[in-house]
């Protein structure tokens, strides 16, 4: 079992590795050559192929549960299973559990129990919407990460995050509110777009030192060199910059488990040159 999200991940980041491949396990991407009897088992084989490809190279894993809900009691074995492997094959990278949460009351409560103690992810992403009361619920595990949806990756995330609130745009409301007033245990983090540097510059003037998980320099074409200058902390650290589909799914035949793990390592040595 992992230990605390943060000293993981400072602990890879001392390696310096700031790459975050996203178990984004599509079934109908999944090539023929990883596909096996079943679902779960085609999906859990083609997941530990990628880990076993790149373990070496990452900070964190990133499994995205709507590629696992999709399928059912299978896809959420599968999920399962994903996490236990990551824990037992590479017990010191982390799992951030990309669920997107958000709600009130008990449902967080749920959410939190679900993420952490069936599925044994060390974070989860959440949603800032409802407040810092809603979210206590995963503010108070203090040994796990809680990374909060700040400005996305996505090409229309300025329609909400850019309108003015105390004469900020929005997002940067809440990385000054996520900082200042949700951290008490040391444990938030914040998402952030590599597909805006600008923004994420910004981002980090505000937050400090604060973790930054970073998607969109694969698919979404961000790019790596002014993610890593927006992005860094004082100590050259402090990202987590993900990529998917562009690792999982580098090669459609047989060798697709090498062809992901070089795909990361040309990530990885950019990142590293960027810094």
């Amino acid at each position: 079992m992992s230990g605390n999200f943060n000293g993981l991940l400072k602990a890879q980041w001392k390696q310096g590795r700031f790459l975050c491949v996203g178990l984004d396990s599509d079934f109908e991407k999944i090539p023929e050559s990883a596909r096996k009897q079943g679902i779960r088992e085609t999906i859990v084989s083609f997941n530990r192929a990628i880990i076993d490809a790149t373990h070496d190279l990452v900070c964190t894993y990133k499994p995205n549960p709507a590629f696992y809900e999709a399928h059912g009691d299978e896809g959420w074995k599968a999920l399962r299973e994903t996490i236990e492997y990551i824990h037992s094959a590479a017990p010191d990278v982390p799992v951030i559990l990309d669920a997107k949460r958000g709600d009130i009351g008990n449902t967080n409560v749920a959410y939190a129990e679900s993420a952490f103690d069936h599925l044994h992810a060390d974070a989860i992403t959440v949603q800032p919407y409802p407040g810092r009361e809603a979210l206590q619920p995963f503010l108070d595990r203090k040994d796990k990460g809680v990374i909060v949806w700040c400005r996305t990756s996505n090409g229309g995330a300025g329609e909400f995050q850019d309108l003015a609130v105390d004469g900020v745009p929005l997002y940067q409301f809440i990385a000054r509110r996520v900082a200042e007033d949700w951290n008490k245990n040391k444990n938030c983090a914040l998402v952030v777009g590599a597909t805006y540097p600008k923004e994420l510059a910004a981002v980090r003037a505000i937050v400090g030192d604060l973790p930054i998980l970073i998607p969109g320099i694969g698919a979404q074409n961000g790019d790596i060199e002014k993610t890593v200058q927006a992005g860094k902390d004082s100590k050259g650290q402090g990202m987590i910059i993900a990529a998917s589909r562009s690792i999982i799914f580098a090669s459609s035949s047989a060798d697709f488990a090498e062809a992901s793990r070089a795909k990361a390592v040309e990530f990885h040595d950019a990142i590293k040159k960027s810094l």
